[in-house]
């Protein structure tokens, strides 16, 4: 069979019959990859899921006369994971898991096989490392189950034999970019190979009943290596996330067809592996100093749980001709917008100073119920002030420095008191209908200078 030679981008999987410099599908420079295509060759494991799916084919129906039947989760004995996968591994779904090298991804998985494997059967399939340093690892995490089936394989027909021979109910596939199919003359992690490849194994979790999870490369840029189309395949998407040089991870899903995205999970890596972190707040306020000026306590929520975290605010004259502004965990085209805010409604000064913001513990707020807790540690630094160590700060902040209405504020106001804290900075329109715990104090106010007048009275 004669190959032929295509240019495909490996940011999006766009294909050309010539090299471009600049990809028409996603507008990336210098993406374009040069690829030897050779018709696909079937073999007996792909001429196999063709019989089936041919068998499996039917007409449609209409949608009054499918009954919808409830789907079979399993348990991963990590209620972190449960949380974030919407309360357990699904029957027959693709679970694409993407993290920066060593943050935890393949120890993740192989703790869940200790749970897992006391009733189910589970395949895992390494590209990366051997069966005797797979033994290694498992006997350090304390992974003894018999139900465990090691392989070291990188050909797609040969782990997909091993699957029909085996019939897990579990698969773990580490990684998506060591895999590689004999019909495709690309070389493996390269865009044909990871989409072939996932196109494979997402008929054979499909037409099987088989839970699948991918490990996924990122970038240098956090994106999973390989096509955009990889993410739109799968089931379920959940990141890494965390600094490797800090021992807390969390777990997070960018995409679940089976549960809700706005769930984290959180995790300590330690020596004997991942260990749960039940309650978050209590390590991300861990250590903290009420002393020092410019720190401010918010409340975000991720999913169903309110999690307390610390806003840190720096401000000093600068020494250059231009001020320095730097955020980490916060967006900071947002944190350029607030102290825009403050300088115009506030009449505050910030135009010859240098503004760094950073969440302690590494956490990565992205809502903005957060952005009066940002005006608050900045304004404290600034007049060099420690805000009161049992307040907290919630609510939006329009370009008007007004203050706009938070959804769950009475969620929010019950695990700060819970964690006990006294006092909370809240939205006045916000306040309508909502029970404050006894012995707690919610304070409505409306514009940004009336919260900045308020602490200087305090």
């Amino acid at each position: 069979m004669k190959s032929k030679t295509t240019y495909i981008c490996n940011e999006c999987g766009y294909k050309s019959p010539k090299w471009l410099g600049k990809c028409p599908g996603c507008n990336s420079w210098n993406t374009m990859e040069e690829t030897l295509i050779t018709p696909e060759k079937k073999t007996s494991a792909t001429k196999a899921l063709v019989r089936e799916s041919a068998v499996s084919a039917r007409m449609p129906k209409k949608i009054g006369d499918i009954k919808a039947g409830f789907e079979t989760r399993y348990k991963t004995g990590l209620k972190e994971l449960d949380r974030v996968l919407g309360g357990g591994i699904v029957k027959g779904s693709l679970i694409l898991v993407g993290g920066d090298p060593g943050i935890g991804k393949s120890t993740l998985l192989l703790q869940i096989c200790q749970k897992a494997g006391e009733d189910k059967k589970i395949l895992y399939v390494s590209g990366e490392e051997s069966e005797g340093q797979i033994k290694i690892r498992a006997e350090r995490l304390g992974v003894t189950t018999e139900n465990l089936y090691l392989i070291s394989e990188t050909d797609v027909e040969l782990v997909i034999e091993c699957i029909n021979e085996v019939k897990p109910d579990i698969v773990i596939i580490d990684s998506i970019q060591t895999m590689n199919r004999e019909d495709i003359a690309s070389a493996a992690g390269s865009v044909p190979q990871v989409r072939e490849a996932t196109n494979a194994f997402m008929r054979i979790a499909k037409s099987m009943g088989i839970a699948m999870f991918i490990v996924g490369h990122v970038t240098k840029e956090g994106a999973i290596a390989g096509p955009r189309v990889l993410e739109h395949m799968v089931d379920c998407v959940l990141y890494f996330e965390g600094d490797k040089q800090l021992s807390f991870r969390i777990l997070r899903a960018v995409k679940n067809r089976f549960g809700s995205t706005n769930e984290i999970g959180v995790f300590e890596m330690l020596d004997t592996g991942l260990r749960e972190v039940e309650n978050p707040s209590m390590m991300l306020l861990e250590g903290r100093n009420a002393d020092i000026s410019g720190n401010a306590i918010v409340c975000t929520m991720e999913g169903s749980r309110g999690v307390m975290a610390e806003i840190q605010a720096l401000v000093t004259p600068t020494g250059f001709g231009n001020p320095r502004r730097m955020a980490n965990g916060i967006d900071l085209y947002r944190s350029l917008l607030l102290i825009a805010v403050l300088e115009k409604r506030a009449r505050m000064n910030l135009s010859n100073s240098d503004v760094y913001l950073n969440v302690a513990g590494g956490l990565r707020i992205d809502e903005t119920a957060v952005d009066l807790g940002i005006c608050a540690a900045i304004a404290a630094s600034q007049a060099d002030i420690a805000l009161p160590p049992d307040m907290i700060f919630i609510g939006e902040v329009g370009l008007g420095g007004e203050l706009r209405g938070v959804s769950q504020l009475e969620k929010r106001i019950n695990e700060a008191a819970k964690l006990g804290f006294k006092s909370a900075i809240v939205p006045k329109q916000s306040l309508r209908g909502v029970k404050v715990p006894d012995g707690f104090a919610a304070y409505g106010i409306r514009t940004v200078s009336e919260m900045i007048n308020m602490l200087r009275r305090k």
